[in-house]
């Protein structure tokens, strides 16, 4: 038997099946092969795509504190802290002094700026590819459910606090 979910909140009839399986298991999936297609394209620049998220991330936003690009990217500080290291090693990132002695900033360096260029047409092209596989109104729809679902989690964990 299947179970209706009425819910008002999931924009879908009440006549949609409950979900089945795990929501985590099915996120991580996804996940992993979105990021499989994305690295094919982006590996070509010597870039993973959590650098060149990251990496994006920075010439956008810097200089700016590492707390800030964490929250920003919504990665906790050990993370960031890794994912940092070999983009300052290749010399696309610096982490400087900030405006007192115990803060910091991260800022792109010249050659970070074009590698992110170059790394940008790398994923514009994944994106391109992603698009056509899936159909643009479905991956717009799956941003949407995305950003949707996101909201509603921060909202939750902010009343939570």
């Amino acid at each position: 038997m299947i179970r209706k979910n009425p819910s008002p909140r999931s924009g879908l009839p009440a006549s949609a099946a409950e979900p089945r399986g795990c929501t985590n298991l099915k996120l991580r999936q996804l996940t992993r092969a979105v990021t499989r297609h994305y690295d094919a394209y982006v590996a070509a620049t010597g870039l993973k795509n959590t650098q060149y998220s990251l990496l994006s991330h920075v010439v956008l936003l810097g200089p700016i504190a590492p707390g800030e690009l964490a929250s920003r990217m919504k990665l906790d500080a050990s993370t960031l802290t890794r994912n940092l290291q070999p983009l300052v090693a290749q010399g696309w990132l610096e982490i400087g002094p900030g405006a007192d002695a115990r803060s910091r900033v991260v800022t792109a360096t010249p050659a970070g700026r074009d590698k992110r260029v170059e790394g940008q047409r790398a994923w514009k092209q994944a994106q391109l590819a992603l698009n056509a596989r899936l159909g643009v109104a479905r991956v717009a729809a799956l941003h949407q459910l995305l950003d949707d679902c996101l909201n509603d989690l921060d909202a939750t964990e902010e009343s939570d606090a």
